[in-house]
């Protein structure tokens, strides 16, 4: 039987009245057809059935005889029913199938980088209506009242925020001397005055901006810097002191007549890893009655913990002054003697995420500038002329809910520009790998999850160098508590930058978070994390505009 091509058969036969043109072969009905997919493939082994896209056929209506074997039959079957598929119908069909919505909470979607997009696209219109409105009323398309505040004395912030990073590197031969000065180990009076130079390091550089007057923008970034330099210069110091004390340790080992202690190697806590009970030193009889096996245990554990997390340097090679200005430009709070880093730095993304910056300041000051201080400004002159209580709390009810959603604004970007576009351009200049510098906070169910979520470098800072220390000395409630009340007093710290006003209104909020996580952690919250989510969020947008309020106009 002599064969033809499926696209000219109808013309070879002479059949010219198609209502419509032939339905295209699908790519592959393997896929198209997953039923009858067994019953395909077994007949193209059996050469019964051509590949898929072959073109070629052995007509449409080829009789097969009844005692056919299973394959042809099935061969057959395939064919029809392809066919049958094939055939359009007049009126389109849609398929329905039992599926939920992106966003039914049951659904895995999560590509929601549309609404990032709308994000920016809304902000823009913004930024634009708000020019094109100062355009008409004052001639200018930017009338920044606040411009002046950028330009003050930046040389001097220069100079004194390089004199500041500078002065941390004191840091390496103080260390010099708790390897060198018996007197001076780390266990010993070296932890001691490595303790009071931060503390008067930190004393003079946070009242050295309100001495020299300056204003609150160049205050802000001072104070900011400070802390996270603060925070580098501690864990640097306080991890070396650790590994001068375990290579000592290991070293004393080799003398069997060293009463150096055989109590479990100390390790230092990771910042990504979860806390671990602080080992128990043993007694003086286990030390003594030490086997050779638990000896060498017990070198091979100080070894190891002087060795890199990536294993390709250990201590004191990592002692080098290139090794610590490199953790000072690092994007990371916690110090390690080696990081993983990418291949090479991608100077286009540099010159990106630093535009990017410059865009967020530029939308910080129109939102600044259009929704916040004209409403403070209002406020302020009808506070003044209050003549009750409830007069005052009306007006500042007023206030707070007109700043609501420029707060929540503000907020969105002051987080954008510095955990995406600022760390990410300092991890590009330095090639550093791990860029994950805040999770999924936007669905924190409370404000304990919220504080590890959003702020990774110093949650990592505060879980190895505050809580982990103060664990070994006091509950684990009373730890969470210190460590609590050192965050809450270094964005006092901030507040009293901006405002000039250290009400402590700052702080008590913060402190307010715990009971409120007890509560939303009780019998009756819990297991309802969207209830947890609204609330989270109520109080973040209110937590803000009030914060604000309070902080200007009380």
């Amino acid at each position: 039987m002599a064969e033809s091509t499926s696209t000219d058969a109808g013309t070879q036969n002479g059949h010219t009245d198609y209502l419509h043109p032939r339905p295209r072969k699908p790519n592959n009905i393997r896929f198209t057809q997953p039923h009858l997919a067994d019953d395909i493939q077994a007949a193209t082994q059996n050469g019964l059935l051509k590949e898929p896209g072959s073109g070629v056929s052995s007509g449409r209506s080829t009789p097969i005889p009844p005692d056919a074997p299973p394959s042809v039959q099935a061969s057959s079957s395939a064919r029809r029913h392809i066919r049958a598929q094939q055939k359009r119908r007049i009126f389109p069909t849609v398929e329905y199938v039992d599926r939920v919505s992106h966003f039914d909470p049951a659904s895995d979607y999560r590509d929601f980088r549309g609404f990032f997009v709308l994000f920016w696209i809304g902000l823009a219109i913004m930024g634009i209506t708000s020019m094109l409105r100062s355009l008409k009323e004052t001639g200018y398309p930017l009338n920044i009242r606040q411009w002046h505040l950028f330009k003050e004395k930046v040389w001097e912030l220069a100079l004194s925020d390089g004199a500041m990073v500078a002065s941390t590197a004191l840091s390496l031969p103080l260390h010099e001397l708790y390897i060198n000065v018996d007197g001076l180990r780390w266990n010993g009076l070296g932890m001691a005055i490595q303790s009071i130079y931060q503390a008067i390091w930190l004393a003079f550089w946070t009242a050295f901006p309100f001495i020299r007057d300056w204003s609150w923008t160049a205050q802000v970034f001072f104070t900011l810097h400070l802390l996270a330099i603060g925070m580098k210069m501690h864990s640097y110091a306080f991890y070396m002191g650790h590994l001068s004390e375990t290579r000592r340790r290991l070293n004393d080992l080799d003398d069997p007549d060293n009463k150096t202690s055989k109590a479990a190697a100390y390790r230092y806590p990771r910042p990504r890893t979860h806390l671990s009970e602080i080992p128990q030193s043993p007694s003086d009889e286990d030390q003594d009655q030490i086997s050779t096996a638990e000896l060498r245990q017990l070198r091979e554990d100080l070894a190891f913990e002087l060795a890199s997390p990536l294993g390709n340097v250990s201590y004191p090679e990592n002692f080098t002054l290139f090794n610590f200005v490199d953790f000072v430009f690092c994007p990371t709070l916690c110090y390690e003697i080696e990081y993983p880093r990418t291949p090479k730095t991608r100077w286009m993304e540099v010159f990106y995420k630093t535009l990017a910056v410059m865009g967020c300041i530029f939308l910080m000051t129109i939102t600044t500038e259009e929704f916040v201080l004209p409403v403070l400004d209002e406020a302020s002159i009808a506070l003044q002329s209050a003549s009750s209580a409830s007069e005052f709390c009306l007006i500042m009810g007023e206030t707070i809910g007109r700043l609501l959603f420029p707060f929540m604004c503000l907020f969105l970007l002051v987080f954008l520009s510095i955990f995406e576009y600022v760390l990410g351009a300092f991890a590009e200049i330095t090639r550093f790998a791990d860029r994950q510098f805040y999770a999924d906070w936007w669905n924190s169910s409370d404000w304990l999850e919220f504080s590890r979520e959003w702020n990774k470098p110093v949650h990592h800072f505060f879980r190895r160098h505050v809580y982990s220390a103060s664990k070994s000395h006091v509950s684990r409630p009373v730890a969470t508590l210190i460590t609590f009340i050192i965050s809450a007093l270094a964005h006092e710290l901030v507040m009293g930058c901006i405002t000039r006003k250290f009400r402590g209104y700052g702080f008590f909020a913060m402190m307010l978070q715990m009971p409120f996580v007890m509560i939303q952690r009780s019998r009756f919250f819990r297991g309802k994390k969207l209830l947890h989510n609204v609330l989270f969020w109520c109080s973040m947008i209110l937590g803000l505009a009030m914060m604000c309020a309070l902080y200007v106009l009380v």
